[in-house]
Order: structure tokens, then C-alpha cells, then sequence
């Protein structure tokens, strides 16, 4: 095989192996293909490719970052109107934010808002204590929002028809630190579960719908 024969198959092979990254990556963003191929959310093309990157992006950090781990750490128990509990969160500070993983259960189908809260109570039924979305820098909700995102902005989980989902996602608009992003400043913060999916981009809410869930979040 000629030298130039010889870079090409290199060449090709390691476009091989990012495009098999990439697609194992993509995998792993839950929301965007049902974000981009839900009629009642009616995305134009130009804001599902601003999605996809932003999600891509956040998905990238979050594994870059996956091997720094600074070791603080917190939890949350989500309970739902009825007190019972259906799901947890864990949260670990690493390099250039915080990764979060939600597993939730006996919860109806579809895809679900979730968000950080501002407050960190829970009390039942409406969870209306929570206070809005976390947000120390005042800014407007959704990353499809010139004026957005909420520091507690979050992809959406999709619960199956057995009642279960998961969410895996990192942020770097928060800290367990001390900061003004701190999730621990003086009264707290809590994650809830929404009714509906929020759509990224109707200010203060997403059009998430009720708040279905909610766990205060706190160290060990």
C-alpha cells in the first residue's frame, strides 16, 4: 500500500471511531429526539440544531469532566403529593460544574420537566414552597431563550409506560460549593418533577405544568 493509500485509511478510520462517539453520545441525550419530532412542541429546524448542540455540548462536558470529581457530594429524595416516595438524585461536584443522575418511578408516562427550585422545601400537595427555579443571576427561562437559561434549567426526563426514567445530565450553571451559584445558600435548594415537558424556551416555566414531584437536596 502507497503512503498516501496509508493515510487515507487512518484517515477513515478515525472518522470512524468520532462518528461511533458521537452516536454513542447522542444515545445518551434523551430529550432531543423527541424534542425535534413532537408536533405539539412545533420547533422550527433552526431551534432543534440549537438544541442538539447545546445538549451535545453539556453531554461532552459532562464526560470530560466525569474523572475530576472535587468529592462533595448530595442527594435527594422525591416524594410525590402523597408523600410516597418515587425517585432519587444524586449530585457530584466536578471540574466546571455539577453532574446530576434522577432515577424516578411509579410515575405516569412521557416526558417530564425537571428543574432545580430555589427553596429547599417540599412541602405537599402543589410543592408551591420549592419557590420558582433556581436563578442568582435573574436571567429568563429555557436555553431556547435569548434571555435564558435559569442556573436550575435542566433537560426534560422521559418516564416509560412501566413508570420508571432516568436523567443523566451536568450543569455547569450551579455548584454544591460556596458561590452564588451555591445550591446550598441560605435556604437551600430543591429538584422537582413536572407534569409536562418543558419546552425550553416560555419564560418562567417551559409550560412544564404542575409540579408532580420534589426532594430537597442535601449533603451526606
Amino acid at each position: 500500500m502507497s503512503a498516501v493509500g496509508g493515510v487515507k485509511v487512518k484517515v477513515a478510520e478515525a472518522i470512524d471511531r468520532l462518528a461511533d462517539e458521537l452516536e454513542a453520545l447522542s444515545h445518551r441525550i434523551h430529550d432531543y429526539p423527541k424534542l425535534c419530532y413532537q408536533r405539539r412542541l412545533s420547533m422550527r429546524p433552526i431551534d432543534c440544531a440549537v438544541l442538539f448542540v447545546s445538549l451535545l455540548l453539556a453531554g461532552c462536558a459532562g464526560a470530560m469532566s466525569s474523572s475530576t470529581s472535587t468529592g462533595v457530594t448530595a442527594t435527594a429524595e422525591l416524594r410525590n403529593a402523597n408523600n410516597q416516595v418515587v425517585g432519587q438524585a444524586t449530585f457530584t461536584e466536578v471540574s466546571g460544574g455539577v453532574r446530576m443522575v434522577l432515577d424516578a418511578r411509579d410515575l405516569p408516562p412521557g416526558d417530564k420537566g425537571v428543574h432545580l427550585h430555589a427553596v429547599g422545601k417540599c412541602e405537599p400537595p402543589a410543592f408551591t414552597s420549592a419557590g420558582g427555579h433556581f436563578n442568582p443571576q435573574n436571567r429568563q427561562h429555557g436555553t431556547l431563550n435569548p434571555g435564558g437559561p435559569h442556573a436550575g434549567d435542566l433537560p426534560n426526563v422521559t418516564v416509560a409506560a412501566n413508570g420508571t426514567g432516568r436523567l443523566e445530565t451536568f450543569t455547569e450553571r450551579v455548584t454544591l460549593s460556596a458561590g452564588s451559584n451555591s445550591l446550598f445558600d441560605a435556604d437551600g435548594s430543591a429538584v422537582v418533577i413536572h407534569a409536562a415537558p418543558d419546552d425550553f424556551k416560555t419564560d418562567p416555566t417551559g409550560n412544564s405544568g404542575a409540579r408532580i414531584a420534589c426532594g430537597v437536596i442535601a449533603k451526606p
